[in-house]
């Protein structure tokens, strides 16, 4: 299982659980739910996409690395901006604009992409992360911890 840690870029995961979630309206087509408002959906997108925006501009800020399959380069905890609220904002955002996406499917089945997403998000990408973060920036991570969640 070490095998898949921070080796998946983000994007690409979001595109193999989007096809997937795809499949499950073809695979499950009764298990359709009714009208969503335009609206809602597209609200949903907006927000997952100021989301990872937020959080790049604070990474930006602190002139420190993006790339999440090397958190070992981090050269600042950034804790500012949307950083107060959510650890992961660009993981999250992304959770979000999967949603939306599950939603345009009209489709229950299509939405099982979502814990789907979370769990291999949780296990390959997040937690390795924060072992990293921890041994880079020690207890001053373990108190950012504490006081701020993983995903909301």
């Amino acid at each position: 299982m070490k095998a898949l840690e921070l080796k998946v870029p983000p994007l690409l995961l979001i595109i193999v659980v989007a096809a997937l979630m795809y499949g499950c309206t073809i695979l499950f087509p009764a298990v359709r739910f009714g009208w969503v408002p335009h609206w809602i959906r597209i609200l949903l997108l907006a927000v997952g996409i100021l989301l990872p925006l937020l959080g790049w501009v604070e990474f930006r800020k602190a002139k420190t690395t993006i790339d999440p399959r090397v958190p070992d380069k981090s050269s600042t905890l950034v804790t500012s901006g949307i950083y107060r609220w959510t650890r992961n904002p660009m993981y999250l955002g992304f959770l979000v604009i999967l949603f939306a996406w599950g939603l345009s499917l009209h489709n229950m089945a299509a939405l099982l992409g979502l814990p789907l997403y979370m769990f291999y998000m949780n296990l390959f990408q997040i937690k390795p992360e924060e072992r990293q973060l921890e041994n880079h920036f020690g207890d001053t991570y373990r108190e950012y911890k504490k006081r701020v969640g993983r995903w909301w």
